[in-house]
């Protein structure tokens, strides 16, 4: 059976496998992409019917193209976020195989590179970068049994709400996913419960400009670690019907029941932590302080944008908050469905090679793996705070197809001057 070579072979079709393409052949370096699905399939097929970008286009784009026919400050949906890798894809002429699924890679014996097994067969490869990213396997927590008399899925499965059986949703989960599927379902007439956990809770905009260029001229995107404790602390922010502040006590006054982290199940009855309050405190003192930082930046650099004083307005706590529930007999609430916005790990069974540490996350230094050829792209703080975000992993692509091309020129030289010595 003969053996397909080629010098790069990139793993997925995303954002960060259409990146790194276009990088690669900037740099002259052959390589294959490989998908199993279509071209930003995540995009498509694991996202609710409604989702919109949560930046707006002018910022969640590549630099090489932007959205067409497209107000630079909306938010994109989910549909035209794909249809864009689609287009760029075709644009740089990405060399792209879909449909093709990566079973298994391992180091070559006796010999530089990895032989890579797929569903159409064998390719050897110099390097292996793995661009599925870190989204890819949900995480549904093991409380409540799958015999319970409820419909439970992961927010990845989520659709829209007449997906969902009659009755009230308990959501768990107050990131951006978690906060706008519940926003979502109150606003189509049903009764929710919002497990609301610790959060960054930052303005959409503030003094005319947008959430995505105050983290920019703050430096925030290049913050190179995450603060200690910070790492997994989960964000609510929304581009839904063009881009909205996210206000917990304004979701319970429409009529949203927040209580805290869910905790226990135990015969029809969910726990929850006395910890709702704290956490929207939490939420409130990040959303001050990045406004505090962005007077502070007006002010010092004199620039004429206009104060907003009321988006410092704090409205009193809803009686959710100041007596919380934490106990709520489902049945009796009527809750027949749980959506579990918990998040997602990796999965690269498929990577049979020595590059994984503590609880299996890859070892790397901005993506590039303790394991010669092995790279990975598409990782959250892969080298800054904006890594897993579009515009991020353009940026993260660029530099490991440079480390790439800077070790194809050292072996290209051995070549080379071995052929030197043979023709002298």
């Amino acid at each position: 059976m003969s053996v397909e070579k080629i010098n790069t072979l990139v793993v997925g079709a995303g954002q960060a496998g259409v990146a790194m393409s276009e990088h690669l052949s900037k740099s002259d370096v052959p390589h294959l992409v490989l998908e199993r699905n279509r071209i930003a399939e995540r995009w498509r097929s694991e996202r609710w019917d409604s989702l919109a970008a949560n930046g707006p286009a002018w910022h969640d784009r590549f630099p090489g193209m932007e959205f067409p026919d497209t107000d630079p400050d909306a938010f994109v949906s989910k549909e035209d976020v794909a249809d864009y890798f689609v287009a760029y894809a075709d644009m740089i002429s990405a060399p792209i195989r879909t449909g093709v699924d990566v079973e298994k890679v391992q180091r070559l014996v006796g010999r530089p590179g990895f032989r890579v097994e797929t569903s159409e067969g064998v390719i050897e490869a110099a390097n292996v970068v793995a661009a599925t990213g870190a989204f890819q396997h949900p995480v549904m927590p093991s409380i409540v049994p799958s015999d319970a008399r409820l419909m439970q899925i992961h927010s990845s499965a989520y659709r829209n709400p007449d997906q969902l059986p009659k009755g009230a949703v308990l959501v768990v989960g107050s990131g951006s996913s978690g906060v706008q599927i519940a926003d979502e379902l109150v606003r189509a007439g049903r009764t929710v419960y919002l497990s609301v956990g610790p959060h960054d809770r930052p303005p959409r905009a503030y003094r005319e400009r947008d959430f995505c260029w105050w983290l920019g001229v703050l430096g925030k995107w290049d913050a190179q670690a995450p603060a200690p404790d910070t790492e997994h602390v989960t964000i609510a922010v929304s581009g839904a019907r063009g881009g909205q502040t996210i206000d917990f006590r304004r979701l319970a006054a429409q009529g949203m029941k927040l209580v805290g982290r869910t905790e226990l199940y135990k015969d029809g009855v969910m726990n929850f932590a006395p910890d709702l309050g704290r956490n929207i405190a939490r939420g409130d003192a990040n959303y001050m302080s990045l406004l505090d930082e962005a007077d502070a930046y007006v002010a010092r650099n004199g620039l004429d944008l206009p104060e907003e004083p009321n988006a410092r307005k704090i409205e009193p706590d809803p009686q959710c908050v100041t007596d919380p529930i934490l106990d709520l007999n489902l049945a009796k609430a009527g809750v027949t469905s749980i959506i579990w916005a918990t998040g997602f790990s990796f999965d690269y069974s498929w990577l049979k090679v020595d590059v994984f540490g503590e609880k299996g996350k890859p070892k790397h230094q901005r993506g590039v793996s303790s394991e010669p050829g092995i790279y990975f792209l598409g990782l959250p703080w892969q080298s800054r705070r904006g890594s897993s975000f579009i515009w991020g992993v353009w940026h993260d692509a660029k530099h490991l197809a440079d480390h790439i091309s800077t070790q194809r020129k050292y072996l290209t030289y051995h070549v080379s001057a071995k052929r030197q010595t043979q023709a002298a």
